[in-house]
């Protein structure tokens, strides 16, 4: 395997797990960045989606525990099942809207600037919400636990989830800040994000996987592989972080890196100074 392309797949990996789970839109930063190691085309698509799988991998192993007592109450636990069908309700929209419109979203919107527009309108939308939160015109969360959510906050989280397959916008972020405007709190819908994400993008690697089938041989293991491993300790370190971030900090500082580096793009994309690339 090529040295060069196996530093890309390690460089690629971090970026997805350390913007997995920010509200910064990994699949915007794996665009650019993409285009910045001039690695693109239909097979480079597919590999960013896959390593996602890494990052999922890291969540599923810090709430080991959580999952593990899902599972086992399945059969006696109402809470368990409760858990579980808010997780199908929530995840649900983003798979109906992007299996309908996926197609159309990659040609159209898949590439640098419509990626750093999507980043510095989200950016607003998350300053807007915390300054509601901090000038006290918010209304105090009534869910403190994701036990506690019904079928309609999962429904209404879903919703916000499915903003999320506009590349810049941040299926995290979109959940995160979605689930406070509906009445959870930071920690609660943060945690939803990192449980949803489950579902979400399994699926949306197993149908890459499939989609990709006959374009991937048996020499992009080793490529993926690296990609899925680094991903999954990217991904690992910057969950554990965040949980700690969050109970003391809000998103503010994330919306201000987005307006910064949205027009960071967008000028060295009009100057000509950064050759991006589809």
């Amino acid at each position: 395997m090529d040295p060069i392309l196996l530093l890309k797949a390690t460089l690629l990996g971090v970026v997805e797990g350390l913007t997995e789970f920010l509200p910064i839109s990994s699949t915007g930063h794996l665009i650019l960045a993409e285009s910045l190691l001039d690695f693109t085309g239909q097979k480079a698509e597919a590999f960013a989606i896959i390593i996602q799988a890494g990052a999922i991998l890291a969540v599923c192993w810090e709430y080991r525990v959580k999952i593990g007592d899902v599972l086992s109450g399945l059969g006696s636990d109402p809470k368990a099942r409760r858990f579980v069908l808010n997780l199908f309700i929530a995840f649900l929209p983003a798979a109906v809207i992007g299996l309908v419109f996926i197609k159309k979203i990659q040609a159209v919107l898949f590439k640098p600037v419509p990626v750093a527009l999507a980043f510095i309108v989200g950016a607003f939308v998350i300053l807007w919400v915390e300054r509601r939160i901090r000038v006290g015109t918010a209304r105090p969360p009534r869910i403190t636990s994701i036990d506690d959510m019904t079928w309609l906050d999962a429904l209404k989280v879903g919703f916000a989830q499915a903003f999320g397959v506009i590349p810049g916008t941040s299926r995290s972020g979109a959940t995160i800040i979605g689930g406070m405007l509906f009445g959870l709190s930071r920690k609660a819908a943060t945690e939803f994000s990192f449980f949803l994400a489950i579902p979400t993008l399994f699926a949306a690697t197993g149908y890459s996987l499939w989609k990709e089938r006959h374009n991937l041989v048996a020499d992009d293991v080793p490529l993926l592989g690296v990609g899925l491993v680094v991903s999954f300790i990217a991904a690992f370190l910057c969950v554990r972080w965040l949980l700690r971030y969050i109970s003391t900090h809000d998103f503010t500082a994330f919306a201000w890196y987005r307006i910064a580096f949205g027009i960071v793009v967008l000028i060295t994309a009009y100057t000509g100074m950064v050759a991006w690339t589809k």
